[in-house]
C-alpha cells in the first residue's frame, strides 16, 4: 500500500469512528449543521475541520477552493488551489494525480461537494469534501489567508449564509 492511501485510509477510519452513531455534531452551531445536513447529498465523504486542522501539516494533500474567484481572493485556506465552481473544467487538475488525497471547500460544503463528484467520476479515489467549508474552519478559529497575508476577512457568499459566520468579518460583494 502506498504512503499516500495509508495516510488517507486513517484519516477516513479517524473519521467513521469519532462520528459513528453520531448525529451532525461536525459543526458546533446547532442551527448552521441543520442548514449544512439539507443541502448535502453525502456523495462524497466529508472531513472535520478538526480532522483536516490535525493531519493537513503531516500529508501533502491538495486543496481545492470551488467558490468564485472573488470569494478565493477575500481569503482562502492557506496553499490551496482555486478551482472554481460554476467555470470548473479537470484542465484545472493537470498536476494532480488521480492517487492524491483532494480535499474540496466552499462556503459551507454544497459545492465542493459537487466537484467532488466530479472528481469522482473521472477516478480520482480519495476525494473529501470539509463540512461546514470555510465558514466552520474560521468559525472552530483556523486562519484563512490573502495573497501571502494572514486575514480575518472572509467572503460570506451571500446575506442569509453569511449569518453563519460566526468568526472573522463578512465580506459581500
Amino acid at each position: 500500500m502506498h504512503l499516500k492511501q495509508t495516510i488517507y485510509l486513517i484519516a477516513i477510519f479517524t473519521i467513521t469512528m469519532t462520528h459513528q452513531g453520531c448525529s451532525q455534531t461536525k459543526i458546533e452551531n446547532k442551527v448552521f449543521a441543520a442548514a449544512v445536513a439539507s443541502l448535502l447529498s453525502n456523495t462524497v465523504e466529508t472531513i472535520e475541520v478538526k480532522t483536516l486542522r490535525d493531519t493537513l501539516s503531516a500529508t501533502n494533500w491538495v486543496l481545492l477552493d470551488a467558490r468564485e474567484k472573488k470569494e478565493y481572493e477575500v481569503s482562502h485556506l492557506a496553499n490551496a488551489q482555486w478551482v472554481g465552481y460554476d467555470t470548473f473544467t479537470m484542465d484545472e487538475l493537470v498536476d494532480v494525480d488521480t492517487e492524491d488525497t483532494i480535499v474540496v471547500y466552499c462556503s459551507v460544503g454544497y459545492r465542493s461537494e459537487k466537484i467532488g463528484e466530479q472528481l469522482l467520476a473521472h477516478g480520482y479515489q480519495h476525494v473529501l469534501n470539509l463540512y461546514g467549508g470555510i465558514f466552520e474552519w474560521v468559525n472552530q478559529g483556523g486562519t484563512v489567508v490573502a495573497g501571502n497575508s494572514t486575514t480575518d476577512k472572509v467572503h460570506g457568499y451571500n446575506k442569509k449564509w453569511s449569518t453563519f459566520l460566526r468568526k472573522g468579518t463578512v465580506v459581500l460583494d
